[in-house]
C-alpha cells in the first residue's frame, strides 16, 4: 500500500501524528503492518513464532470490499514477517464474495482455516473450512467443498478444549456454537443459540430492541480453569468487552470492558493469546494514512492479568509491545521482515519457488527499518550480503544505524542483473556496528522508476 489518502493529507497526516511519536529502539510500533490495510486479527502462536492471520482491507474502499488472507509473523514481537496472501476467495469455489474475519487453529499436525464467505448459491453468509497440511502458512484448500454451516452470520472462532473437544462458536448479531468432530470438518450434535442477557454479555443502552452488549468477533480461549469469551460490543462504533464461564459452552458471566471505542474505525475484532511468558490482546484500528472502517489495519497490546484473573482495560498505543528477544543478524533473514518502513511493497517472489515474497517497488529515499539487531561486541560485523536483482540500473543499498540519518556502516551497491527476477548476491564491508541498535535499510538511486528487488539478508563477522 503506497500511502493514498481519502482523507485530505493533512488531516491524515495530523490524525497519524497522534499516534505515532512514541515509539522508541525497544518497542514495536503500531499499527504492526504500514504496508496493507489489515484487519480482524486471529493471534497463533505455532513453534517459536507468533503468527497473526488478517483479512485484508483494499486500498480506499467504502465498503467490506476484501478478497484474500495475510499471515504475518514475529519471534520478537517487534519485527513482522509478511507472508502474503495465504490463502483467497477462489480456494472456495461455491462462494463468491467477502474473505472475512476468520481463525487458524492445529491439531494433529494440520492447520485448519475457519472463515466466513458469502455462498454464491444462496448469497447467504456461511462458514467453510480450509486445510493445510504441515505448513501454518499454506498453502490451504477446501477442506469440503461446501459450508461447515450457513444461518447467515460471520465471525467463527475455534478451540480445542482439554479434553480434545473442539468447539466452534460464531455469530453478528447473535452468538452460535457447536461441537466439532475429531476431523474439525463436521459437526456432532445440534447448533445451540446462545441465550443473549445483560448478566451474560453485558446491557445494551444504544439500541432497545437488544437486550445485551454482545455485537460480534467472538474469541473463545481458556487460561487455568476459566474460559474467556471476549467480544466486540454494541455497535457502531464497537468497543471490546468479554465474560467468562466455568465450561466453554458457559453458563457465561459478564466481566466488563477490555477496550473503549478509540482509534478511528467503527468496528473491532479481538484476539488473545500467550507468547513468550506474556499475554498479548491484539486488535485493529483505522491508524494508518488514509485509515479508517473500512480500511483498518492490526494493533497489538501487551497486557498482565489481574490477580483474580481479570483482564485490565487496555488502551491503544503508538509504540506497541516491547521487543522480546533481540533479532539476529547473523542469520538470513527475509527482507519483508519489518518493524516500519516507507515506499516499499511486497509481491510473490516468483523465481524462488516455495511461495516467499520479496521487496518491490524501491525508490530512492525509501527505507526498511528493524529494530533490536544483536550486532555483539567489538568489532562487530565485518560484511554484508544481500540478494538482489534488477533490469535497470539497480542503486545502493544504505545500511544506517537508529534512523534513516543515522550513521551509515556500511554501503551496498546493487547492479543490473539481467531481470527483476534474476537474483544475485551483493557484499560489501561493515564497520561500526556494535551492541544492540535498530538498524535501517535506506535505499537510494538515481532516476524516477523503481530501483531494484530486495529478497534476503545477513552479516557476517
Amino acid at each position: 500500500m503506497k500511502p493514498s489518502y481519502p482523507w485530505p493529507a493533512t488531516l491524515a497526516l495530523s490524525y497519524l501524528s497522534t499516534l505515532l511519536p512514541l515509539a522508541d529502539f525497544t518497542r514495536a510500533l503500531n499499527p504492526i503492518i504500514q504496508k496493507i490495510y489489515t484487519a480482524d486479527p486471529a493471534p497463533l502462536v505455532h513453534g517459536d513464532r507468533m503468527y497473526i492471520f488478517t483479512g485484508h482491507d483494499e486500498d480506499n474502499s467504502t465498503t467490506y470490499d476484501m478478497h484474500d488472507w495475510h499471515a504475518f509473523s514475529s519471534a520478537d514481537m517487534a519485527n513482522w514477517r509478511h507472508h502474503g496472501a495465504v490463502m483467497t476467495l477462489d480456494t472456495f469455489t461455491w462462494a463468491d464474495a467477502n474473505a472475512w474475519a476468520g481463525q487458524v487453529v492445529e491439531r494433529n499436525g494440520l492447520f485448519y482455516y475457519y472463515v466466513p464467505v458469502r455462498n454464491a448459491a444462496t448469497q447467504g453468509m456461511a462458514i467453510g473450512v480450509a486445510v493445510s497440511e504441515g505448513s501454518v502458512t499454506g498453502p490451504y484448500v477446501d477442506a469440503i467443498g461446501g459450508p461447515l454451516v450457513e444461518n447467515g452470520q460471520i465471525d467463527p472462532t475455534v478451540f480445542v478444549d482439554d479434553d480434545g473437544q473442539a468447539y466452534m462458536y460464531w455469530g453478528n448479531p447473535d452468538l452460535w456454537y457447536v461441537a466439532l468432530s475429531d476431523d474439525m470438518m463436521s459437526y456432532s450434535g445440534n447448533i445451540t443459540q446462545v441465550e443473549l442477557t445483560a448478566e451474560s454479555f453485558g446491557p445494551r443502552y444504544d439500541n432497545p430492541d437488544r437486550a445485551t452488549a454482545f455485537e460480534e468477533a467472538p474469541w473463545l480461549y481458556k487460561r487455568d480453569d476459566l474460559y474467556y469469551m471476549v467480544y466486540a460490543g454494541i455497535c457502531c462504533p464497537e468497543d471490546v468487552r468479554y465474560s467468562t464461564g466455568p465450561t466453554a459452552t458457559g453458563p457465561w458471566t459478564y466481566r466488563g470492558v477490555i477496550m473503549p471505542y478509540e482509534g478511528g474505525r467503527f468496528t473491532n475484532h479481538p484476539g488473545i493469546v500467550d507468547f513468550m511468558g506474556r499475554s498479548y490482546f491484539v486488535y485493529h484500528n483505522g491508524a494508518l494514512p488514509g485509515g479508517g472502517g473500512f480500511t483498518r489495519s492490526v494493533a497489538v497490546e501487551s497486557f498482565v492479568y489481574n490477580a483474580d484473573g481479570s483482564i485490565p482495560a487496555i488502551a491503544m498505543t503508538a509504540e506497541g509491545p516491547a521487543q522480546v528477544e533481540s533479532l539476529d543478524p547473523y542469520v538470513r533473514q527475509q527482507a519483508e521482515t519489518i518493524a516500519s518502513s516507507e515506499g516499499i511493497e511486497t509481491e510473490e517472489c516468483s523465481a524462488c519457488g516455495d511461495g516467499r515474497l520479496n521487496i518491490w517497488s524501491i525508490n530512492n529515499g525509501d527505507y526498511i527499518k528493524v529494530k533490536g539487531m544483536a550486532f555483539g561486541d567489538e568489532p562487530g560485523p565485518t560484511s554484508f550480503t544481500a540478494s538482489v536483482a534488477t533490469d535497470l540500473d539497480g542503486g545502493r543499498i544504505e545500511l544506517r544505524l537508529d534512523s534513516e540519518t543515522g550513521p551509515v556502516v556500511g554501503t551496498c551497491t546493487v547492479p543490473h542483473t539481467g531481470g527483476w527476477q534474476v537474483w544475485t548476491a551483493v557484499s560489501c564491508p561493515v564497520s561500526g556496528a556494535t551492541g544492540t541498535r535498530d538498524l535501517v535499510f535506506r535505499f537510494t538511486g538515481e532516476g524516477s522508476l523503481d530501483l531494484f528487488n530486495f529478497d534476503w539478508w545477513q552479516f557476517a563477522r
